[in-house]
């Protein structure tokens, strides 16, 4: 796992309510942390991912994702380096779990 990811998964993830997966194979791709009772997935971007070609591709991937019936959450490693607590909120808020 990444920095980002660590953060998120020991800070935040790990303390959710519901069953949380890291690096879940789905189809031919890995993501990055999947919720199997919202069937959603939640990536976390760094700067590559907005490159004209890997744009492409995470469009490719979360098309793929939502074909199976599975939300993308996305959010950038810079959203979890600097604004960690919306990013938090964002993805309670989504999925309407809370830690209490």
């Amino acid at each position: 796992m990444t920095k980002e990811e660590r953060h998120l998964w020991y800070d935040f993830l790990k303390k959710l309510p519901v069953n949380v997966y890291r690096q879940k194979v789905i189809g031919e791709y890995i993501a990055d942390f999947y919720i199997s009772s919202s069937k959603t997935v939640i990536e976390l971007d760094g700067s590559q991912h907005y490159e004209d070609a890997n744009l492409k591709k995470d469009e490719e991937r979360d098309l793929y994702m939502n074909s199976q019936g599975i939300k993308v959450l996305r959010y950038s490693n810079y959203d979890i380096n600097y604004n960690f607590d919306r990013v938090c909120n964002d993805i309670q808020n989504k999925l309407g779990v809370y830690i209490g």
